[in-house]
């Protein structure tokens, strides 16, 4: 399986060193060709790593990690080209982060939609998976916690496509738990925000969020 990603950033570069390391080819793609990150990280990833533009990365991927600011989605399908993206899986991990008010950040889409879905509109022959924006880049592959690590969270509306993004994370160290449809994208995206809160008042920025059941002789409420 061939994997393209779109984005030079923090995130890009360390699911693009993951899936490298896994032995996969991997294709980072930026806005424009030779851009001098694409190439840094394609050079350290020699043999199975190529740089590329947006474009190049969706055409030579069968999944495609979109890992690129969450405000300009709809720019970034339309520079990569819808048509690359038709019936591929597509990882979406990112957040439509609203800095304009300076740090900590909100939401630029809100309410009844969100980054995911905004995604999925515009590549409307895509299978979208929301995965990876509620954890910071340095843990997203072979994470390290104590007691190991918490699932990751997904939202998706294609039942096949999640199964896929599921071998992947489990591939990565991660557990998957599935949330249902991109809907839940919302929620997902407003996580962020609340991880972002945690960093802020614990001064730490390697923790991620984990559901735990109760123990089965807790009494249940009524």
């Amino acid at each position: 399986m061939k994997v393209g990603i779109l984005g030079t950033g923090p995130v890009g570069r360390a699911l693009g060193h993951g899936f490298a390391t896994l032995g996969y080819e991997t294709m980072i793609g930026a806005r424009e060709a030779g851009n001098a990150k694409a190439a840094e990280w394609a050079a350290a990833h020699a043999g199975s790593g190529r740089a590329g533009t947006f474009a190049d990365a969706a055409a030579f991927g069968d999944v495609i990690v979109v890992a690129t600011l969450g405000t300009v989605l709809p720019e970034v399908a339309a520079a990569a080209g819808p048509q690359n993206f038709a019936g591929k899986v597509v990882i979406d991990t990112t957040n439509p982060l609203d800095m304009s008010r300076g740090f900590p950040p909100g939401l630029a889409i809100v309410g009844h939609d969100s980054g995911g879905e905004t995604l999925q509109r515009a590549l409307p022959e895509a299978r979208v998976v929301k995965a990876f924006n509620t954890v910071n880049n340095g843990l997203m592959f072979r994470p390290r916690f104590e007691g190991g690590p918490p699932a990751m969270m997904i939202a998706g509306n294609d039942a096949d496509a999640k199964v896929t993004v599921s071998r992947i994370l489990a591939e990565f160290g991660w557990p998957a738990l599935d949330l249902g449809t991109l809907v839940s994208a919302r929620w997902l995206e407003a996580m962020c925000i609340a991880w972002v809160m945690v960093g802020i008042t614990t001064g730490k920025w390697d923790h991620a969020f984990k559901v735990v059941n109760a123990a089965s002789d807790t009494p249940s409420g009524e």
